[in-house]
């Protein structure tokens, strides 16, 4: 047992309080206009910046900065922010490669400046970056640069992104950063499985695209993708994500809801843990998730879609 974290659980379980509820989300619902929404999540006090997307990011960067109060823990940011820094470095390769100014192309949030990847690429000299990330940037820089294969450079990315996140995961030894990276990397790796099966791709790209993990033989995946959809389905259900063919069979949006969910549920555990970072993980992806619900509501009240259709692309609430 360590007392590392109990101050800062101790805040995180006051700031806890300000999630939204189910509650919440059933009042936002019930709003008859974008912009009546908007007033009410000000009213919950969300910040007042004139349109949604403005108040989204600015969710966003207070939950970063407030995550950077409580901790210096470089692992718990290195599984969080991973996904936004390999994103931004694809970002830059193609931009660099196409010649284009990149505007509005960076996500906010990573630990490495967008202009520190921008200098990387244009350089061709990525040993500023950590090393993994370094030697995935030089294949996929050359894979678009050399090969013109955009689709080669996203899938070299992704995998080393997973990678990256299982290995700091592992490297924390704590249980829900490994099982979340381990959930995340397997339901990445059936999402990828299931694309390629309906584009019928070959076995050789599901081999360079899946990220092997713990729970789900990789190779048998991609065997049973290049067999077929059913095939595929029916190598799903002998697995622990045998659910996961009974969403898909519904429908891709059910999948994914599926996965969000899974997750849900396994940081939910973290409620009753003051001694670890679980909680700090927990908190993190819980805010993630109810930025992306609330995006989901306001998208759907902005384009007045049925109220039907907006509620099963909603996810499960932390609280």
């Amino acid at each position: 047992m360590s007392d590392d974290y109990i101050y800062a659980v101790a805040r995180i379980r006051a700031r806890e309080l300000t999630l939204l509820s189910r509650q919440d989300i059933d009042q936002l619902m019930a709003c008859r206009s974008y912009e009546e929404c908007l007033r009410q999540l000000k009213d919950k006090g969300w910040d007042d910046s004139g349109s949604g997307e403005a108040m989204l990011s600015h969710e966003e960067e207070k939950t970063w900065a407030f995550l950077r109060e409580l901790t210096e823990d470089p692992v718990l940011f290195r599984v969080l922010f991973a996904p936004t820094e390999y994103n931004n470095l694809k970002a830059a390769i193609k931009s660099v490669v196409t010649g284009q100014e990149p505007v509005d192309v960076f996500l906010p949030g990573g630990e490495i400046p967008p202009e520190t990847l921008l200098r990387c690429v244009r350089e061709s000299d990525f040993s500023a970056l950590p090393p993994a990330m370094a030697e995935a940037a030089d294949t996929a820089y050359k894979a678009l640069l050399q090969e013109q294969d955009g689709q080669r450079c996203d899938v070299i990315l992704d995998r080393a992104c997973l990678g990256d996140i299982l290995a700091a995961a592992k490297e924390s030894k704590n249980e829900t950063l490994i099982g979340y990276a381990e959930l995340l990397a397997a339901t990445t790796d059936i999402k990828i499985a299931v694309r390629a099966c309906r584009t019928e791709k070959t076995k050789a790209f599901l081999e360079e695209a899946l990220a092997p993990c713990g729970t789900l033989d990789v190779s048998a995946l991609a065997d049973a993708a290049c067999r077929g959809q059913e095939e595929l389905f029916a190598f799903l259900e002998s697995t622990p994500y045998g659910e996961a063919a009974e969403h898909l069979r519904a429908s891709n949006s059910a999948f994914e809801k599926w996965c969000d969910d899974r997750i849900m549920a396994l940081i939910r555990e973290q409620k009753t843990n003051p001694f670890t970072v679980g909680p700090l993980l927990a908190y993190a992806l819980a805010r993630r998730s109810e930025i992306g619900v609330v995006r989901i509501i306001l998208s759907g009240k902005l384009n007045q879609l049925p109220d039907e259709m907006i509620r099963e692309r909603l996810r499960d609430m932390y609280v």
